[in-house]
């Protein structure tokens, strides 16, 4: 490796004295310095050449091979003033287009205090519930609304889009109704990316789409002996009809068949909720609760289900349980459905969520509350019955009687005119053809816009205006919608959509549930395999930009040319730094960029002949979704044993592949392994897979401990997915938004995913379709990583994955005698996590690796990824941003917490009551009696930056088997956490939580 550091920018030549890669870094020269003693190597450089396998590593740095902007990066005033210049030519016109995308307004409390606090999109996922009870309410409150507003009971926190939600809608279906049937009926009237998603995904798993008009109801032809399973509704229609559709419910479930309705939340105020007319499921997307259309997300999408469908629910749930003194506490249910346990039986690949943004709509929702959103809705639907009078007074003709918010207008031959006329005066509508226009009324709309489509469909048919538009009331207009269709029942009862609608109220809600949570901006976030570093605020910034937050993704080309070049020059970053031909940044987290990966690799052996090849080898250590996903993709997994030092067992892999031979499609292989360690077999595993004629995926998930050092698309890699909100500093959000874009070689490029909404794609077929719904997926955060890229360049970069090793050595180096470390690389080094073995202490001691992950709650820190890989083990990341001082406080907690089990093992404390097995503790545990061995100081003041800075668990120990068993998906009463209230009695676990 060269020394990078000596073309990192001079510091005086930064804003301040310092460049931007040392304000991302947590360690300076001399803590560096400090730590590389420790470790007991003399240099940065020296430490990649002992821990990276010679054969992998990139030995120079080609700056000639590299885009000019990788090769030095900027600083922050510069980043901001440069991706200014780049969106310069986007400019978002007001969006009429529809098409489940709408203008929103974000309540200014809301943006300001979640979407641009800390507090919450810093956060991780709430595995460890008792320091995640904040975001675990506002979740709850999300599944509440959802649940009321459908009519139905069990809600998930949240899916990634509207498309993948109807797709998850319809495999639920198929394994609800076992599989009896493998077509599905999907209405004519369905969003058109809902349906490109849909068929990408139908078709790997060989489910049979067919596409029907339902205003004649069901065709029986296609009931015929039960030949379907399921049948997909939209409601409203793409074109904006609603029409009473119980008898095609009714009729489909007389023949077995489930019905899911894709449902638009903001409608559901004044339309009948799913739930009434007998759906089994409703999907959509919450984005118009607050959400910018950030040219296609991310967004929350969401799905509700009948009861009886709890266990087939893709994603997450949150439930309400109870802790260890019976109180109630929020988790996530179900756990046992989480990916990395079922593996190829899994339900879904799902992995992350879309947290912050179901956090944001389900706090629109709070902060509106029902009769907010009445309002809204009804003022949505008086302006499109409006227009849709004023429209007809100047010679247009609407299609539909009944709608809600969106009008399809029929303009014979003349339509493209109108639509150019309106897109010139600022509106942007909906081409549907030559004739037809679709006009969607949304939060934002104002009545100068109304005006806009009249005068320009007026300007073609030289039709009078209609007089006094500007004196009648919207709410005066005749309402369109069938009485069979209007809402009747009340949503939203419970006190919480009540008691924050004014400001004061609302600020102080927001700041509550925050302290009940623990993000990066309280401390460390140690997690193995889940990269929890520094997201600048400077990389943050320009999500909120008007360019970036309000284009429709559907947006005319012409509109969005500086954010497509963003986008564009940011895949060629990502190329250029993993070694592979392109990128397609449309996959909206990990999960959706594993499948395109596999789809690629299947699209490809097809385009050969060779659709025999169907097998995916995965090791034992793999992250679960690789199973999923592989499944997903219509391909049979084949597990891989591991070795004893947690390598790969080639011995294993011969066998597998002699067993398949002829039948081999992929391997998975994630590296650094998932055991944090650089195996130095990669490069043979990438041969022998090759030469058995299969195709190597390297997953992403580590990426952060190769950057500028090693190239997976180099050193044998065919594909890979790469997680954008690891390495790349997009925020986790509590769990999620996440990206996942899939880089492929030259071969497969092709193979990459498409969109019939892509500028690129729209003149050429894809053999591999929409992977999200939208061309590019989640958009509106991908400014993050092009700002990380651009201010760190390839040095910055190189240098930020050399510490990122070195601070993973440095804790192992520190902690081994205490917890031993369990895999090593050849070199004896770990690479950028490494795990602790609590096991042994377990069975001397009773005290295991649970125990230690709460007792570092009363220390003041987030809990490392527990028993992942390895059952009984901790798995620890410092990241590259966590400086000496906060490394050594780690340590040091984690060095009590061992001599506090060793007085366990004397038995000075009982294996029974010791601040171990009773951790986290509250701050209502110090009030009244105490009965324990240990007193309350060592309960909750265990050291001394405790006391400086001390964070209280709002909730004990919870009880994970009694949520399961007792799942309750909603906002409990408020009586439920009266001091005085009894409190419920613990259950027996459930066998499925053992």
């Amino acid at each position: 490796m060269p020394n990078t550091s000596d073309r990192l920018p001079d510091r005086d030549d930064a804003p301040g004295g310092r460049p931007f890669v040392d304000r991302h870094l947590g360690p300076d020269d001399a803590a560096i310095a400090h730590m590389l003693e420790v470790v007991g190597v003399a240099s940065l450089d020296e430490l990649i050449d002992r821990s990276v396998p010679a054969g992998i590593r990139t030995s120079t740095t080609p700056l000639d091979e590299l885009p000019a902007e990788l090769q030095q990066g900027v600083d922050e005033s510069a980043v901001i003033e440069e991706l200014r210049h780049v969106v310069a030519d986007t400019s978002p016109n007001v969006s009429m287009i529809g098409l489940g995308y709408h203008g929103t307004v974000t309540p200014a409390v809301v943006r300001r205090n979640v979407l641009e606090s800390p507090a919450w999109y810093t956060a991780y996922t709430p595995y460890q519930p008792e320091i995640s009870q904040g975001r675990l309410e506002a979740l709850l409150n999300f599944q509440t609304a959802i649940g009321d507003l459908t009519g139905l009971p069990v809600v998930n926190a949240s899916l990634l889009d509207e498309a993948t939600a109807v797709a998850e809608a319809v495999t639920l279906m198929h394994r609800a109704t076992k599989g009896f049937a493998d077509r599905v009926i999907v209405d004519a009237d369905v969003l058109p990316q809902t349906l490109a998603v849909l068929t990408t995904r139908c078709s790997a798993l060989g489910i049979g789409i067919d596409v029907v008009d339902l205003d004649d109801g069901l065709p029986d032809a296609e009931l015929a002996d039960n030949e379907i399973f399921g049948v997909v509704i939209q409601m409203p229609g793409a074109s904006g009809r609603v029409r009473d559709v119980s008898a095609i419910v009714d009729a489909a479930h007389q023949r077995g068949a489930m019905v899911t309705v894709a449902a638009d939340p903001l409608s559901l105020a004044v339309v009948t909720p799913p739930g009434d007319y007998g759906a089994d499921i409703a999907v959509g997307s919450s984005q118009r609760f607050g959400v910018p259309m950030g040219f296609g997300g991310p967004h929350a999408g969401y799905i509700a289900t009948r009861e009886g469908l709890e266990r087939n629910l893709p994603g997450r749930l949150v439930g309400v349980s109870v802790d260890v003194d019976g109180r109630p506490a929020y988790r996530l249910a179900l756990q046992t459905r989480e990916q990395h346990i079922r593996r190829e039986r899994a339900t879904s690949n799902i992995c992350t969520a879309q947290v912050l943004l179901a956090v944001i709509a389900g706090m629109y929702a709070v902060w509106h509350g029902p009769d907010g959103l009445r309002r809204i809705a009804r003022r949505v639907h008086g302006l499109a019955r409006r227009l849709a009078t004023d429209l007809r007074a100047v010679g247009a003709q609407i299609v539909h009687e009944h709608f809600f918010d969106t009008l399809l207008v029929k303009i014979d031959g003349r339509a493209e005119e109108v639509a150019d006329t309106a897109e010139a005066a600022g509106v942007n509508l909906g081409r549907i053809d030559a004739d037809h226009l679709r006009i969607a009324c949304d939060e934002t709309t104002r009545e100068k816009h109304l005006a806009i489509v009249v005068n320009a469909v007026a300007g073609v048919t030289g039709s009078k205006l209609p007089t006094a538009t500007q004196a009648r009331s919207a709410a005066a207009e005749p309402d369109v919608l069938p009485a069979s269709m209007r809402r009747m029942s009340d949503f939203m009862t419970h006190p919480v959509f009540h008691d924050h609608q004014s400001e004061t109220a609302m600020l102080r809600y927001l700041r509550r549930l925050s302290d009940r949570d623990y993000a990066l901006d309280r401390g460390m976030i140690p997690l193995g395999s889940c990269t929890m570093k520094l997201n600048a605020t400077t990389e943050l910034e320009p999500i909120t930009w008007p360019e970036f937050a309000e284009l429709h993704p559907f947006a005319p080309t012409a509109q969005s040319v500086g954010y497509r070049a963003m986008m564009v020059q940011l895949e060629e970053w990502l190329a250029a730094l993993t070694g592979y031909a392109a990128v397609s940044v449309q996959p909206n987290a990990g999960s959706q960029g594993e499948l395109a990966g596999l789809l690629a690799i299947a699209a490809y052996h097809a385009s050969r002949g060779h659709t025999e090849r169907d097998v995916c080898l995965i090791p034992s250590s793999a992250h679960g979704t690789n199973a999923a996903s592989a499944a997903m993709a219509g391909m049979r997994v084949a597990v891989v044993a591991s070795g004893e030092d947690g390598s790969i067992d080639i011995d294993d892999l011969v066998s597998k592949l002699d067993t398949h031979a002829g039948r081999i499609a992929a391997i998975m292989v994630t590296y650094p392994s998932t055991h944090g360690a650089y195996e130095d077999t990669i490069g043979e595993v990438c041969r022998m897979v090759h030469d058995a004629g299969g195709q190597v995926y390297i997953d992403g998930a580590n990426l952060n401990a190769l950057v500028g050092v090693a190239e997976p698309g180099r050193f044998g890699g065919d594909v890979s997915h790469l997680n954008l909100h690891k390495t790349f500093c997009i925020p986790h959000g509590g769990g999620g938004p996440g990206v996942g874009p899939v880089a492929v070689a030259e071969h497969l490029v092709e193979f990459l995913p498409g969109h019939p909404a892509h500028p690129d794609q729209q003149r050429r077929e894809t053999p591999v379709g929409a992977v999200s719904a939208a061309p590019y997926g989640s958009a509106s955060i991908l400014p993050i990583s092009w700002t990380y890229i651009r201010m760190m360049g390839i040095d910055g970069l190189t240098r930020a994955t050399q510490v990122a090793v070195l601070t993973a050595n440095y804790v192992a180096a520190r902690l081994d005698e205490a917890f031993p470390v369990l895999y090593r690389g050849a070199g004896g080094l770990v690479a950028h996590e490494c795990i602790l073995d609590v096991r042994g202490l377990a069975r001397q001691t009773g005290i295991d690796a649970e125990d230690v992950a709460k007792r570092l709650i009363d220390y003041g820190f987030h809990a490392p990824t527990l028993s992942f890989p390895v059952a009984g083990t901790l798995m620890v990341e410092p990241t590259e941003s966590e400086d000496l001082a906060e490394l050594d406080r780690f340590c040091s907690a984690m060095l009590a917490i061992r001599a506090e089990i060793d007085r366990v093992a004397s038995g000075e404390w009982p294996v029974d009551d010791n601040p171990l097995v009773n951790a986290p503790h509250t701050a209502e545990m110090l009030v009244g009696d105490w009965d324990h061995p240990y007193d309350r100081q060592t309960a909750v003041y265990p050291s001394p930056s405790t006391r400086l800075a001390k964070y209280w668990p709002p909730v004990r120990r919870i009880d994970g088997a009694h949520g399961d068993r007792n799942l309750v998906c909603a906002c409990p009463p408020p009586e439920a956490f009266e001091m005085d209230a009894e409190p419920s009695q613990p259950a027996e676990p459930a066998e499925e939580s053992r």
